[in-house]
């Protein structure tokens, strides 16, 4: 790879051997990936949920503390992803002491590492969304396909290390969606059609991920008449990105890079058609029982709007199983001032700031609160807690509230 001058000389541990393991490890990506060079990047945003991290994981983030402070410290500003744990109610959910000081210890050591501890995963609505063309080093993938897509920024999917190592050294190779050939579509789908709920949303995008099938396929949707809005567009690009890996696509008419059809060159794709009931039969085949355990929202975590259409549907109900509303920890105190929380609360529902349900240890609550069958409107939601022991449900928010109440679905 080619390097500048200030590069080498981090290569060389000139500014420190935190930098230059940070750099090595950027160097070793980008060749893999047979990137030329390195891009310089604004912001870094880190996955690094300690079920993820391990004992191993975070000894190792201890371990860059243990070096003189600016050398250890990020140079551009770099944010985290939601944390495994609400420590103001970690309790409430089940997890273990060992749980929440091994998340202790993460966020001291992310600390020291002079990293902004935002613990979200829709930065892009609360801290500082990127903008056209902005080269960003983004982990989640619900933040990266967003970034990418609807903001028109740069990114690939950063693990943990690569985006902590970017924030250290503000670059990432230049690979992948960082260049203007790879951003092109590659599949091209067509509704005649509208998604009406979020659901339906996630339910869309899931499809068109699952049918696109891998990280390098650009899937490109017409048909949509009118913006759906963020919320909307948040549950279809992170379904999309969970169920078939993908870091962008374009909506025609809606998103910056397919403002015009003509600009994307379309003419040699093949239109593949999606119905309504290609949709329907996706979100179907997460309808397997009407029993509901738990009604959970998260994944992407809820927006100022949202909890205040959840806070509308629980208005005077009393509900009979537990109801989890998680949301940011910058949307939480809003959400407190203006009585969403309290509403919500009233009706026998928790709303959780900072974390991610998946993400904390969502196994190990299950067995310890008996809990099986779980209700969420989130298509990413329910492609991946399968895989943790559950039986997920994907139905309206109106749907899992309401089954909140009674303990099954209508």
């Amino acid at each position: 790879m080619r390097l500048n001058e200030e590069e080498k000389a981090m290569l060389a541990g000139e500014t420190g051997p935190v930098r230059q393991e940070a750099l090595r490890h950027q160097v070793q990506v980008g060749e893999f990936f047979g990137a030329e060079d390195l891009v310089a990047v604004s912001q870094a945003h880190i996955m690094a949920d300690t079920e993820s991290l391990g004992e191993a994981g975070v000894e190792w983030l201890e371990s860059l503390t243990k070096h003189p402070g600016k050398e250890r410290v990020v140079r551009i500003p770099t944010i985290t992803d939601p944390r495994g744990t609400d420590f103001n109610k970690a309790r409430q959910l089940g997890q273990t002491e060992k749980m929440i000081e091994l998340e202790r210890r993460t966020v001291a050591a992310f600390i020291k590492l002079g990293v902004t501890m935002t613990d979200t995963c829709i930065n892009y609505q609360t801290i500082m969304a990127p903008v056209f063309g902005e080269h960003v080093a983004f982990g989640d993938t619900g933040v990266v396909i967003y970034s990418n897509s609807i903001c028109g920024a740069r990114s690939n999917f950063e693990g943990g290390p690569s985006a902590l190592a970017a924030g250290l050294t503000g670059r990432t190779p230049r690979y992948g969606y960082h260049l203007e050939q790879h951003r092109r579509p590659t599949r091209r789908f067509r509704i005649n059609w509208r998604p009406q709920s979020l659901n339906e949303w996630g339910a869309l995008g899931g499809f068109i991920g699952r049918s696109s099938g891998n990280y390098w396929s650009v899937p490109v949707l017409e048909g949509v008449e009118a913006s759906p809005g963020s919320d909307a567009l948040k549950h279809f690009g992170a379904a999309m990105a969970s169920f078939g890996s993908t870091a962008l696509f374009h909506v025609v008419g809606v998103t910056p890079e397919a403002i015009h059809a003509r600009d994307l060159k379309l003419d040699a794709l093949p239109v593949e058609d999606i119905s309504r009931a290609d949709v329907l039969a996706l979100q179907g085949s997460y309808r397997v029982t009407d029993e509901v355990d738990v009604v959970v929202f998260s994944a992407p975590q809820l927006s100022l709007m949202e909890m205040r259409d959840v806070a509308a549907l629980c208005d005077g109900r009393k509900f009979k199983i537990p109801l989890l509303a998680v949301t940011s920890p910058q949307v939480k105190p809003d959400s407190d001032r203006m009585g969403y929380t309290e509403i919500i609360e009233a009706a026998g529902g928790t709303v959780f700031a900072g974390m991610c349900f998946y993400q904390s240890y969502a196994r190990e609550i299950a067995e310890t609160n008996g809990w099986k069958r779980l209700a969420t409107n989130s298509a990413k939601m329910v492609n991946i807690l399968g895989g943790y022991g559950y039986t997920p449900i994907l139905a309206s928010m109106e749907e899992c509230v309401a089954a909140a109440e009674t303990g099954r679905l209508a």
